[in-house]
């Protein structure tokens, strides 16, 4: 007797809990609402540490078996001890990894095999805005430029159109370009 096994992974990515996800949700769109959380705390000058764990999806609450810690800093040139990256580094990175998980399932969907992904994710920042020394300035980036490098069994043009696809579908690249309400709570003690 021969057993065979499937393997189902592609990328790393394993494409039947994939298409029984976008299976399950296209059954029932109510279990496509989602709710991530951080909570953050000081712990000196620009210093700051950052921990997620729980979550809301899937019509219920989750939690992981352990807590992801990081922290947030500012270099020495801007008053701080440099006990990780500055926030704004953070959201380079969180622009990044969006892009390139959505990357990996895009093209493991479609039957493309990567050997490498990597990318370069620059921000320029004029500090005379977030110094409030210029009101002309905005605070913020005053732009971004993301480059990939994608190495896979398919032709350039379609390795870009993983790229593409990934960017149109990125919740982070959608905040980014196109905002999202926010609002601050202030309890004191």
């Amino acid at each position: 007797m021969t057993t065979t096994t499937t393997d189902n992974r592609r990328n790393g990515v394993d494409t039947a809990t994939l298409f029984a996800t976008l299976d399950a949700v296209k059954a029932q769109p109510e279990i496509a609402r989602f709710q991530f959380r951080a909570t953050n705390r000081w712990i000196s000058g620009t210093h700051n540490r950052g921990v997620i764990n729980g979550y809301y999806g899937a019509g219920q609450e989750n939690t992981r078996p352990a807590d992801f810690t990081f922290d947030a800093d500012h270099p020495p040139v801007l008053v701080g001890g440099d006990n990780g990256p500055t926030p704004a580094e953070h959201l380079l990175h969180a622009l990044a990894a969006c892009l390139t998980s959505g990357l990996a399932n895009i093209a493991a969907a479609r039957g493309i095999h990567l050997e490498e992904v990597s990318s370069t994710v620059e921000g320029d920042i004029n500090l005379l805005g977030i110094l409030g020394l210029d009101p002309e300035v905005r605070n913020g980036y005053e732009g971004i430029r993301v480059v990939f490098h994608v190495k896979g069994d398919a032709d350039a043009e379609k390795l870009a159109g993983l790229v593409e696809q990934s960017r149109r579908r990125s919740a982070v690249y959608d905040v980014i370009t196109h905002g999202v309400p926010v609002t601050i709570d202030v309890a004191t003690a």
